[in-house]
């Protein structure tokens, strides 16, 4: 027999359609989405074979609420052996509050709706793209958590250049780590509504990690510090040579060299280095694959002076016993790779994705490399 279309089945595809679209239909006020869902009634010959279901079948439809918001198309079939019966044939539902109501999230849309019609009010009418990229994350705040974001967004368009650590925000609630897990949503939000880049607050400077490999250029007697970048771009220290390392394994383990410094510097905080005057010029080891090319690239970009080091070929193919695989390669464009550089990256994905961490090389042969052994 022909798959009969319940009840049941059209909510199952209205809440299918609604947990996939629904944040769009809110974002844009869509207000005229159909599901229109043919609903296969039987031939006369199916129905012979099991009457019992069909009529159990059209007893579901014909019990179905008229405030359901389903609208039902019924049709009379003239049967030879059974007479004429009216069954339904297609069920549509108009709209998208007659979708949510069919899929069970009545209460959540009308939530969605009225939460996004606030927001608009701060962060503009043409902000449809920022509220469906963010619909998700908006829904499914709490109702405290909602009212302060409401909050902080009315208070930073007042108050655009404060100037403020986060701490400081005079918002009830608010607090470093409630806008740290949501300064996506709050910046999307805010630079939506009024343009600017950022929320106008004054950011803690981060932490970079450093060591001093000559006791002449440590920190009033401290070889090994974790500090602000902007303390250490204002340090008086020279240094000869900068040694920047992705792994920070490798930056303990260094012996003193005269007038070296290392710092860690792997991912994001190749940013940081190109933020010390006396690091402009460095030699950057990374590890040897896509990801570690990406950081060299990254630090070159940011305006530093770097050779690289241990991420050549000779080195990659003095060690294939040590290789392992690279699951998630960068598959980026580093413009800025020497060519050789670039021809040992050409070597990693020819070989099959390949990688050869820093930490696998015997520190006898890093160390000679690099010059300090």
């Amino acid at each position: 027999m022909t798959t009969l279309v319940t009840p049941s089945d059209l909510r199952a595809r209205a809440k299918k359609l609604f947990d996939r679209d629904a944040r769009t239909w809110a974002a844009e006020q869509q207000t005229d989405v159909v599901l229109d869902v043919p609903l296969r009634p039987p031939t006369e010959r199916e129905a012979l074979d099991d009457l019992d279901r069909v009529r159990q079948w059209v007893d579901a439809w014909r019990g179905v609420s008229e405030d359901s918001g389903i609208e039902l198309e019924w049709v009379v079939r003239h049967w030879s052996r059974i007479g004429s019966q009216e069954v339904p044939v297609r069920a549509v539902l108009r709209g998208s509050d007659s979708i949510a109501r069919a899929a069970g999230e009545a209460e959540g849309w009308r939530r969605l709706m009225a939460r996004l019609d606030e927001l608009r009010g701060l962060a503009g009418s043409d902000a449809s793209g920022v509220l469906r990229a963010h619909g998700r994350a908006i829904s499914d705040l709490d109702g405290a958590d909602f009212d302060r974001l409401v909050h902080v967004l009315a208070w930073l368009r007042e108050n655009p250049e404060s100037g403020h650590l986060v701490r400081e925000l005079p918002i009830r609630g608010i607090h470093t780590k409630w806008i740290e897990s949501r300064r996506g949503l709050v910046e999307a939000l805010h630079r939506a509504g009024t343009g600017a880049p950022g929320l106008g607050l004054r950011e803690p400077s981060p932490l970079i990690r450093i060591r001093a490999l000559d006791p002449s250029l440590s920190f009033q007697g401290l070889t090994d510090v974790s500090a602000p970048v902007d303390d250490l771009a204002a340090s008086t220290i020279r240094p000869e040579r900068v040694f920047v390392f992705e792994n920070l394994a490798t930056l303990l383990a260094m012996p003193d060299v005269p007038r070296a410094v290392a710092v860690h510097g792997g991912g994001h905080r190749v940013d940081l280095v190109a933020r010390l005057p006396w690091a402009q010029t460095v030699t950057y080891w990374g590890d040897l694959d896509s990801h570690g090319f990406a950081i060299l690239n990254r630090l070159r970009a940011r305006g530093v002076d770097a050779t690289s080091a241990l991420m050549d070929m000779d080195t990659l193919f003095a060690h294939r016993d040590l290789w392992g695989t690279d699951p998630d390669p960068n598959v980026g464009v580093f413009e800025l790779l020497t060519p050789d550089e670039r021809a040992t990256l050409q070597s990693l994905s020819a070989e099959g994705n390949i990688r050869l961490e820093q930490e696998r090389l015997p520190w006898s042969y890093a160390l000679e490399r690099l010059g300090v052994s």
